[in-house]
């Protein structure tokens, strides 16, 4: 599949890529699940600005301290690559906040009240087709 980019020559005929305005990331986090042993401590899905979705992202503590691991799919080498990324280190770190802050909210959340995760919805749409 070929990628699509968006390009501009210079005056020299040499490509560059476009500046494009970047607008802000607004995150809408779901925890579905939290655990309290082992390395995976949540699992969760992202709603980006409203019109992108990523379901499978889990939140894992690693020896430096908590961090996301988005979807991935085993490749025929055996490597697991991410399905979808944050493809700045900027955007990644933002992702990452999004998504433990809304962790710790859910922590906080579930000493106010008695223990229980919110549904997934991908388990929820299953249901629903039968599977």
């Amino acid at each position: 599949m070929a990628k699509a980019q968006t390009t501009s020559e210079t005056p020299q005929g040499e490509v560059s890529q476009q500046d494009t305005p970047v607008l802000p990331m607004q995150y809408d986090v779901r925890i579905h699940s939290i655990q309290f042993d082992g390395p995976c401590r949540a699992t969760a899905s992202l709603n980006i600005n409203g019109c992108f979705a990523v379901r499978g992202v889990k939140l894992m503590e690693g020896s430096n301290g908590l961090f996301v691991s988005m979807p991935g799919q085993i490749n025929s080498k055996g490597e697991i690559k991410d399905i979808c990324f944050p493809y700045t280190r900027e955007a990644r770190a933002e992702l990452e906040s999004a998504v433990v802050t809304a962790y710790q909210q859910a922590l906080t959340q579930g000493m106010n009240r008695s223990p229980q995760s919110a549904p997934d919805p991908t388990a929820q749409q299953a249901q629903k087709m039968g599977m």
